[in-house]
């Protein structure tokens, strides 16, 4: 239930190979470049609704005239706003968009990506947008500053473009005096420099300062083109290249559908790699930085993502599906009188893999009931096995969209309680269980405000609420908006338990732990804060968030079921990055950030009550 929750950004690129002039002769418009982008973005509107914006390099302008573009926006209808206002000139050969959930609490449209660095020379003109959140910007800020450097802007972006735009004049630099030895002169001098620099050169002095998720894109002036994956493989970027254009976007889908191409077609950038396409066209991958232990997102594959996507798809199926054994302690084997049902709608792929799970448990029963006959089965006994199904029902509707148009406390907590509604008479009641499932359980605000409430109005025997993903008890700090402790329902349960059975001890234990941790280099640290679990069961957590979460005057037994860690990695085999619910960091930022949340919780929270 993570309606409250900013998703990680979407990043889109073109790179068009052929003269304008080819693509409205083979597609009917000038326009194709800039048509696609639309597209791209688009079909990512998922992944960001407080801002868009995009970007443009035309090669072919003449001194004089502009070349490089850029609109801006704000709102969830940010991509239609900056589109309409695109004029007849922004056309080029390099196109740039992104989407922006913001991940550092900070909005406006200072903070919309594209960034801007200009120029007067062409080559040292940057444009820079990203799905990233840095763990180390303190550091790198120093760095800037030691140098004599006065960023503008506290910002991983801002302090991400300085420096980047900093490494370029020094690579522009390098080949103006390679072509002073070999005695050039002026506009001779400047071509040169656009033919001969390198971004890997740019990429492998910046981007090894950073800690984080992240997937950087840019543009320069000069019409040089990049995309780099961090090192841990944690944020996503696929590609796809033919003789006509280089693309690249955040999700393999998108490109499927853009360029109506097949799956197998659609690259992956892997780890520490940079796709790079230079002035001339010419597209080459690169190794940046040596991959590190891969940690991609596990819950970028159960929320984030586009669930069209044909392992994403098969994934979350299967997590629903490992959810059956649970499932069945919860409601006592008793599968004749439960309904089963989702709440919509990143949920859906695992309802559908639930639902497989229990077939597959019906038919087994249904084996064993005829097999422990001593006699030939009569039509009336085969039909009587035989016709026990699987019952599921759309119980769960949603009505609005809430965050799309709403953000004050008060209001946004009035109108939360009517953000789902029920089909009534879908169960019987006070004989049927309720078996409902979500993708996630976070903040838990949902469930108190809205869920449990328009659930009890069904008058189910009992409500089974289950979660495909693990418990989340951890902050994650690489661009999605969750950094704080306090928010999540697992710790706030976890933190009544420990006071509850007087063990307020271990909380001052781990927060001279995290002080401590705090005083070591960042790659020393280890995380604290998983000792505050270590006292209880997921199931004594579980009761204790019901009991939390639980509406004033509802009687219905609630109980929750939880994902495990096992089936997760079951599942989602190839994408090992599970800090939100083990707390092993990726990175030595991750791990720093964490220890600071707990002190900041409490010496801010904890410490004030």
């Amino acid at each position: 239930m993570l309606e409250e929750i900013h998703e990680d950004c979407g990043v889109a690129l073109i790179r068009l190979l052929k003269p304008l002039d080819y693509y409205e002769k083979k597609y009917g418009s000038r326009y194709f470049g800039l048509n696609k982008l639309y597209l791209l973005m688009e079909k990512q509107h998922n992944r960001g609704q407080e801002g868009a914006g995009m970007a443009c390099v035309d090669l072919d302008t003449e001194p004089g005239n502009e070349y490089m573009f850029r609109e801006r926006a704000e709102g969830a209808n940010a991509i239609t706003e900056i589109f309409s206002r695109v004029k007849e000139g922004f056309l080029g050969q390099l196109y740039m968009g992104h989407l922006r959930y913001s991940t550092t609490g900070k909005s406006g449209i200072s903070y919309v990506h594209p960034f801007l660095r200009r120029n007067n020379w062409r080559a040292k003109n940057l444009c820079l947008c990203g799905n990233f959140n840095m763990t180390n910007i303190e550091e790198v800020f120093s760095l800037l500053t030691r140098q004599g450097q006065c960023p503008r802007i506290y910002s991983d972006s801002y302090i991400m473009l300085e420096l980047m735009g900093h490494r370029l004049d020094r690579e522009v630099e390098r080949n103006f005096v390679a072509a002073k030895a070999m005695e050039m002169q002026d506009v001779e001098i400047t071509k040169y420099i656009e033919d001969h620099v390198k971004m890997s050169n740019v990429l492998k002095t910046t981007m090894t300062h950073f800690d984080g998720g992240y997937v950087v894109c840019g543009i320069t002036g000069s019409g040089e083109m990049f995309s780099m994956r961090d090192p841990w493989g944690i944020r996503p970027a696929f590609y796809y290249k033919n003789d006509e254009f280089v693309v690249l976007a955040s999700e393999r889908p998108v490109l499927q559908t853009t360029f109506d191409i097949e799956c197998d077609d659609v690259c992956e950038l892997q780890p520490g790699q940079a796709l790079i396409v230079n002035k001339a066209g010419e597209c080459s991958l690169t190794q940046i930085i040596e991959p590190k232990e891969v940690k991609a997102c596990s819950f970028e594959r159960i929320y984030f993502s586009r669930g069209s996507d044909r392992d994403i798809y098969s994934e979350r199926k299967k997590l629903g599906e490992l959810l059956t054994p649970d499932i069945l302690k919860a409601i006592d084997n008793d599968t004749a009188h439960t309904v089963f049902s989702y709440i919509p709608n990143t949920a859906e792929a695992a309802y559908y893999g639930l639902l497989h799970g229990f077939k597959q448990h019906l038919n087994d029963v249904k084996i064993k009931k005829i097999a422990a006959l001593d006699h030939v089965p009569t039509e009336a006994e085969l039909h009587d096995i035989m016709s026990e199904y699987v019952r599921s029902e759309k119980v769960a509707c949603k009505d609005i969209k809430l965050r799309t148009f709403i953000t004050e406390g008060n209001s946004r907590n009035d109108l939360a309680s009517h953000v789902y509604d029920v089909t009534y008479e879908s169960i019987v009641p006070y004989e049927d269980n309720l078996v409902i499932i979500d993708d996630s359980i976070v903040r838990g605000t949902t469930l108190k405000k809205s869920i449990l409430r328009i659930l009890d109005r069904l008058h189910p025997k009992k409500i089974v609420v289950v979660s495909s993903a693990p418990q989340i008890r951890y902050p994650d700090y690489y661009g999605i908006d969750m950094p704080r402790l306090e928010e999540f329902c697992v710790f706030r349960a976890t933190m009544e338990l420990l006071k509850e059975r007087n063990l307020l001890n271990v909380v001052d234990e781990v927060y001279r732990a995290c002080k401590t941790e705090l005083l070591k280099p960042a790659e020393q640290m280890t995380n604290c804060v998983r000792a505050i679990y270590k006292p209880f069961t997921i199931e004594e957590i579980n009761a204790k968030i019901v009991e939390m979460l639980r509406p004033e005057g509802m009687t219905t037994p609630v109980e929750l079921v939880f994902q495990s860690i096992d089936g997760l990695h079951t599942a989602i085999p190839n994408h090992k990055g599970d800090w939100y619910f083990t707390g092993k960091y990726p990175t030595p930022g991750g791990t720093r950030l964490c220890n600071q949340a707990f002190v900041n919780y409490i010496e801010k929270v904890y410490q004030s009550k």
